[in-house]
This record gives C-alpha cells, structure tokens and sequence, in this order.
C-alpha cells in the first residue's frame, strides 16, 4: 500500500521530487504538511485545506488520547472519518511531548509517565502504548515512540535518549501490526556529530518505509539545524521518504530540500495567523500594525488563497484590530498556503532543473526575498 517513488533530482544538489502512496491518496515531495494536533487544523474546515494545496495532515497522539481518546474515534470510523478528512494523514507518536512537557513527566526506560493536565491522573506512554492508540486512531503513517531531549542536553544525556529512542523503536516495530499503516523511525542525536551518525545507522537498519529526523528545532542555533540536516540527510535511504520533524521556515526548508528532505510539518504557520501575523514573501507582517489601515491592496498578489482573493490589508486589520475569528482564520490559510505554495515551486525548480539558481538564495543568512 505504500510506495515511494523519486521522479526527478537537480544537478548540482541532492534535491528531489518524489510521489509518496498511501492508503489515502498520493503525497508529491517535497510538500509541507499542516499540523493538526487535536484533529483539527485550527480554524480551518478539510475544504479550506484543501484550498491551500495540502495533501498531508498531521495529528497528535498524546493530545487524541486525551481528548476524545482512541476509543471515540475508533468508533467514528477512524481518524479520517472522525475530522471530515479524506487525505493522508500522519500521527506523531506523543515523543514530542517528552520534550515539551518535561516539567510533568517522569522518563525511564521503560516509557514515559505523564501528569494529566485535564485531571491530574497518570498516563502512563510505552512504545507498545503509542502504537496500540495509533493503530485505533487510523492514521496512514504513525510515529515511533522516541526521546526527544532539549537542545541543552550533555552528550551523556542525549547519548541515553538514542538509546533509549533505538530500543523503543524495536519495541514499536514488534509491536506494529496494520499493514494499512507506514511505520517511520526517527533519527535522534542532539548536536552530537557521532550520535546523529549512529542513530542515522540504526534506525536504517530497521527497513522501515520511511524515516525522520527530529530533535531539531527545539531550541538549537539554526547553524547547527543545517549541520545536522547536511550530516544526517545523506546516512538515510536514498529510494524512502525523509522526514524533517518541526521545520517550517523558508531558509531551512531550501537547504534540507537542496540536501535530500522530502516532507516537513510546523506549528507556525496556524500560530503566527492566530496572533495576527501573516507571511508574505519570507517575511512576518503583524497586521495590527496601522500602517495597513489604509491599504486597500491584496495581502499578497500573487497569493491564490481567499485572503488574499477576496479581501484587503485594510479588512485583515481590521478583523485582527477587532478580534474577529474571521481575521486569525483567514490569516491561518494564507500562512498555510504561503508554506505549501513555497514547497510546491521548489518542486517545480527541481523539475526544471533550476532548483539550484531559483532557490539558492534562500539557504544563506543573506538572502534577498524571492518572489516565486
């Protein structure tokens, strides 16, 4: 049911287009992908999805388990069912959660415990467990369970979460049982050369249909996020999908893209919307500012999405100026579409062969906006 399939690479680069098959329908590479943590992509409908170009959603496991728990949704009929959704979608297994939620989590080898922050209870997060609640969620692709250690972690401590990362992997892998579902690994490592390159190997060994990269973008300098990406990208199989797990910046996305990378989730595009800003052009305009009062120009005119279609600078400040739901959720499409449009021409670049003249700007800290 899953097939990767590489169709076209750029001279010069390691970038690459690719068509990735799932029991949902196809994924062409390299694509951004929406997060939608509870099910929901925040104030958006699957239409408007849909509108913005996405092809692949993401969900939470801790966060699902929680509210309204597998079971519900096993009931539903599964996840795509339970969102209206009827593309891929990707689970990731709650590994996040250790890293963000470190200040009520316990972690041994066994698994991790949880303090409830609903009720207080204890949750108690195995390897088995995750990928039992996502099996009942249904997704196409589910995670396995990692550590993911905070960027100021000692090479000791980082050295016992790739440990602990590569057992745990063995145990979801045993545990795995849908054929329906991609089990993708996850390459930990810190800003360790030597343990980025051993969990690279390790997590290889697996044959599994696709893997990830995580543990960046979790407080680290963007120079190493690039050194990471260069040094991990090219251990990993050349002929499956690579994952890079919370990037959803245009710099980092040109470099991981000209190095290898296929697919990439953040939070960021929905967050900035909801707070009232909007990416234009690699850029961040807070449209509370009064400078758009007046501006009765689309947001961004070679923008497809509603927002910029239908409506003015001057009526997203206002919505946003006014707290209207409206304005964060048009703002939320724009971010999204901005990101997805981003990746869709890059895809376009390498088919063309100009991937490296069009995008190459865009991996330096100097570079001059480009209008694609």
């Amino acid at each position: 049911m899953f097939r990767f399939q590489i169709k076209s690479y750029c001279p010069n680069t390691f970038a690459r287009t690719g068509l990735f098959s799932t029991p949902h329908g196809p994924v062409e590479t390299p694509r951004f992908m929406p997060v939608g943590t509870l099910g929901t992509v925040k104030g958006l409908t699957a239409s408007q999805l849909i509108e913005t170009g996405a092809q692949m959603i993401l969900a939470n496991t801790y966060h699902l388990h929680l509210q309204p728990g597998e079971e519900i949704v096993a009931e539903a009929g599964g996840l795509h069912k339970f969102m209206g959704w009827d593309g891929p979608i990707l689970t990731d297994s709650g590994g996040f959660q250790v890293f963000s939620l470190s200040e009520i989590n316990t972690i041994t080898d066994e698994g991790v415990s949880f303090r409830n922050p609903r009720n207080g209870s204890q949750i108690h997060l195995t390897p088995e467990r995750a990928i039992e609640i996502q099996e009942a969620l249904g997704a196409d692709v589910v995670m396995a369970f990692d550590q993911c250690p905070p960027s100021t972690a000692i090479e000791k401590d980082v050295d016992l979460a790739c440990k602990r990362t590569h057992d745990w992997l063995e145990r979801c892998v045993n545990t795995h049982k849908r054929s329906d579902q991609a089990l993708f690994g996850i390459v930990q490592g810190g800003c360790f050369p030597e343990l980025r390159k051993q969990s690279a190997e390790i997590v290889s060994s697996f044959n599994l249909p696709g893997i990830a990269i995580g543990g960046v973008s979790v407080g680290e300098s963007v120079t190493h996020i690039h050194t990471t990406i260069r040094q991990v990208t090219p251990l990993l199989p050349g002929d499956r999908p690579r994952y890079l797990m919370g990037v959803g910046t245009l710099r980092e996305m040109a470099m991981a893209v000209a190095n290898g990378i296929d697919l990439f989730d953040c939070v960021l595009p929905t967050r900035l919307g909801r707070h009232g800003t909007a990416m234009v052009n690699g850029e961040r305009w807070n449209m509370r500012n009064a400078c758009f009062r007046h501006d009765h120009r689309p947001l961004d005119s070679s923008c497809p999405c509603q927002a910029c279609r239908k409506h003015t600078r001057a009526y997203l400040h206002h919505l946003v100026r006014s707290d209207e739901l409206l304005g964060l959720s048009l703002l939320s499409l724009h971010n999204l579409s901005h990101l997805i449009r981003f990746t869709t021409s890059m895809s376009h670049a390498i088919k063309d062969g100009c991937f490296s003249e069009d995008f190459a700007p865009w991996q330096t800290d100097s570079a001059a906006h480009y209008t694609w």
